[in-house]
């Protein structure tokens, strides 16, 4: 219900043939440049406060520009940004805008190399200088550097503290600008590497920068770079040359996909953008693994290389549950299989009851998963149907019969997202006034005092909808009991890789177990975890523990879960209301192959998340208590 803001997109296409291949085949050489246009549009999703976009032109003569960036702010950044470029070709006759020689020689953004960003601020930070991709320019083509990524680092302060103690000065205190830097100076060292094989080799002139450009290896350069990085990432790259790189973590927490044939490689943040922007099969599609690079050099050659040591694999869940796009094969089958694991857990809240119940979701995320909740309980009413069939005997009456086939699950768009809140209204009660009008709803969709209302989300971070609008709208309905249901486990602790959930004060599990904690007089609990958490500052991040466990143990799900209902309840509610959550294991078996739910159970798969969590309770703890 919560728009949740969250991972950058990022997109990047290498042409492995000359630009008049792609003018003769298609008609145009700006065959790359759409393409890549195709590929942010369809992950719009994924930013929405920026957009940017760089180009690499090969083989430019010396004092022609080879290195093009393009940045704007707000939703409409990706149509105002491929707006300005092609505002530079408006006012060629056709014959200049189909001659390639012309175009390669005087035109910018045309090019071979392009890479695309989105970017969803996680940091706070804003300005056009925050946008990727960002550029290092040096008067070394090979030198020249242009970054973006999709990536949360939890250990800036020990990067930044490093790199300064040996000389190096950082524009900004931010991680993009730390990488920019690291990776920067070790592709510098890099191109000194090859300066000196030249020269001893005999080489002058541009048979130097020819060689370099030739030899140069974004292995080592990654390899020196991204070895103290401690957070989630995939991060793009570009240089001045024309290599191209994107590398993925070694936990594997944030998702790339990459396509090759003999015209084009593609990366994406995304599988099925690959799919519908290249018309290619889901099998021909390939995941960027854990620790692993994919390299494009000069000469177009495509190569991985295992950069890092795999460690503890655990890919974001929130990814399969909200953020990529349904439309990806095992996404739709994982969202469905989320809303069938609920069934059981709705049905003990309902008591079975599913002649008197109405079914819907909240748009519009928690669409697919709401299909697989009515398969379960498609499945659950045939079953009963069998059971009724079988008890009337083998002589049945037709009107028995009739009855019995008859009985439906009753499923109804209940909830309609009407309007959306401008920024201009002021904050306060009259902004909240406002919110509770986000969403509408269908009137006589359900039979007031008669039947329950069960609807379905993908996830329950904050509540502050469900508080401000969703509980107090669908009273009006007058349900007997309103049921939420969350395709998500409770989310109990912040995201450091990605999503803008940082604050232990946001989460309303984790109010809901600090009032527990009040209520039953185990303050206690609060203080220890809270010692316990101050004594272990000084250690080594990998020797932390999350003491923030401690707060959730003495509780079930379901005593959380009420809780967050008396919190969440607006006074005046007729209805009875309950909160479902998924099981977590119900997670694990709809979402097998991405294991990393720490915002759910605590466990951080890198020692800098650990970290991250003890500083944000120990600031909560400090703001709210004197111990």
């Amino acid at each position: 219900m919560e728009q949740l803001k969250h991972e950058c997109g990022v997109a990047m296409i290498r042409l492995l043939k000359p630009l008049s291949y792609y003018e003769e085949k298609y008609g145009t050489w700006m065959y790359g440049l759409n393409k890549l246009y195709l590929l942010m549009e369809k992950q719009h999703n994924r930013g929405q406060e920026g957009a940017g976009l760089a180009c690499v032109k090969l083989e430019a003569h010396p004092g022609e520009e080879y290195m093009f960036r393009e940045r704007a702010l707000g939703s409409g950044a990706i149509t105002e940004i491929f707006g300005t470029v092609q505002n530079y070709f408006k006012n060629l006759t056709k014959e200049q805008l189909h001659d390639v020689e012309y175009a390669k020689r005087a035109l910018p953004f045309v090019g071979e190399v392009y890479m695309g960003h989105l970017r969803y601020s996680t940091t706070g930070n804003s300005g056009i200088s925050y946008v990727h991709p960002f550029l290092r320019r040096n008067n070394w083509r090979a030198k020249n550097l242009a970054l973006c990524g999709n990536f949360n680092l939890t250990n800036v302060d020990e990067i930044f503290a490093r790199i300064t103690a040996i000389g190096q000065h950082p524009r900004k205190y931010a991680d993009t600008y730390i990488m920019l830097e690291q990776v920067g100076h070790r592709l510098d060292r890099e191109v000194e590497r090859l300066f000196n094989l030249a020269e001893a080799e005999g080489l002058t002139g541009m048979e130097v920068t020819h060689y370099i450009e030739e030899y140069i290896d974004l292995a080592n350069v990654l390899r020196t770079s991204s070895k103290e990085w401690d957070g989630g990432y995939v991060m793009c790259g570009l240089t001045g040359s024309g290599e191209s790189f994107t590398l993925r973590d070694p936990w594997g927490i944030r998702p790339a996909f990459w396509y090759q044939d003999d015209e084009i490689v593609v990366v994406a943040s995304e599988r099925p953008v690959i799919q519908t922007a290249f018309n290619v099969s889901v099998d021909s599609i390939q995941e960027l693994k854990p620790g692993q690079a994919m390299l494009v050099n000069k000469a177009g050659k495509v190569r991985t290389v295992q950069v890092n040591k795999v460690r503890e694999v655990k890919p974001c869940s929130f990814e399969r549950i909200y953020f990529s796009r349904g439309s990806d094969v095992d996404i739709y089958k994982e969202r469905k299989q989320l809303g069938r694991k609920l069934v059981p857990n709705i049905l003990k809240a309902i008591n079975s009851d599913v002649d008197h119940t109405v079914f819907s979701f909240i748009p519009n995320t928690a669409e697919v998963a709401f299909y697989g909740m009515l398969q379960g309980l498609d499945e659950f009413l045939n079953e009963e149907k069998v059971q009724q069939i079988a008890a009337l005997g083998h002589n049945p009456d037709h009107d028995e019969l009739e009855n019995i086939l008859s009985r439906r699950i009753r499923s109804e768009k209940v909830a309609i997202k009407d309007i959306k809140l401008r920024t201009f209204i002021a904050e306060g009660n009259s902004r909240n006034d406002l919110a509770a009008h986000v969403y509408d709803i269908t009137y006589g969709s359900l039979v007031p005092g008669v039947d329950n209302l069960v609807i379905i989300d993908d996830s329950i971070v904050r509540g502050t909808t469900l508080k401000q609008s969703i509980i107090g709208i669908l009273d009006r309905l007058g349900p007997k009991k309103i049921v939420i249901v969350s395709s998500s486990p409770q989310v109990r602790y912040p995201d450091y890789y990605g999503i803008d959930m940082a604050k232990m004060s946001e989460f309303i599990a984790f109010k809901a177990a600090i009032e527990l904690l009040k209520e039953r007089d185990m303050k206690d609990i609060i203080e220890a975890a809270y010692r316990r958490s101050k004594e272990q500052v000084e250690l080594p991040k990998e020797q932390m523990v999350n003491y923030v466990k401690d707060i959730y143990a003495p509780f079930t799900d379901e005593e959380i879960s009420a809780k967050m209902v008396e919190l969440l309840t607006p006074k005046g509610i007729e209805a009875k209301v309950q909160i479902v959550y998924q099981p977590l294991q119900g997670l694990h078996e709809a979402c097998p192959n991405h294991k990393g739910d720490w915002y759910f159970s605590g466990d951080y798969p890198t020692p800098g998340g650990v970290k991250m969590l003890n500083n944000a309770f120990i600031n909560y703890v400090e703001q709210v208590y004197q111990f």
